[in-house]
């Protein structure tokens, strides 16, 4: 067996332990109410990870900010790496642990939700991340691999993957995220007047 056909087959099989899931189902449903409820309420919803989760954080968050499907409204949602002289310089003044839980203390309110992406669930900055969001009672929504690490008892609501391989737990985490923006989107606009998908 070749590598295409050996990676598509395990994906698949996660894709269909996902599938088979009512906790991970019931779970994702939660998090779409919550982030409606964000938005409707005026609150934004904020993203965090670590390289390949960095880049995917922002990716979700332009696919709120800015559309996915619909002709609509852009929603206050961003990734809280994006800013790198901001980054740089907490990173450099205090320690790369609190690049994301010093911004959520300045900026962070409460109603406001924080999804941090780490397919171990323990990544430093994440989890301090997640400890200034509970003092700022701002709901908390990880995405992790199989054991949740120390994202497990700091999250409101929590995804894991059930898998160890890092580069297939990212590849669900984006598959995860794109239904959650999807279902967000067309929960808030998809029978507003004026709005059709492009």
């Amino acid at each position: 067996m070749g590598l295409l056909q050996h990676t598509l087959k395990e994906s698949g099989k996660i894709i269909q332990e996902i599938e088979q899931s009512t906790e991970i189902s019931e779970v994702l449903e939660n998090i779409v109410a919550q982030v409606v409820s964000c938005f409707r309420s005026g609150n934004k919803v904020m993203f965090c990870g670590n390289g390949g989760s960095a880049a995917e954080a922002q990716h979700l968050a332009a696919e709120l900010s800015g559309k996915f499907y619909l002709d609509r409204q852009p929603l206050p949602a961003e990734a809280l790496h994006v800013n790198t002289s901001y980054i740089t310089a907490v990173a450099n003044d205090y320690a790369f642990s609190k690049i994301y839980s010093r911004y959520i203390t300045g900026v962070g309110k409460k109603g406001d939700v924080l999804i941090g992406l780490s397919t171990s669930g323990n990544s430093e900055n994440v989890v301090e991340a997640f400890r200034s969001a509970r003092e700022k009672e701002i709901i908390t929504v990880a995405f992790t691999g199989t054991t949740g690490g120390l994202l497990r008892t700091l999250s409101d609501y929590i995804i894991c993957i059930p898998s160890e391989n890092v580069p297939r737990i990212q590849e669900m985490h984006l598959i995860l995220g794109h239904i959650i923006c999807e279902k967000v989107e067309s929960s808030l606009f998809e029978n507003s007047s004026g709005l059709k998908k492009s």
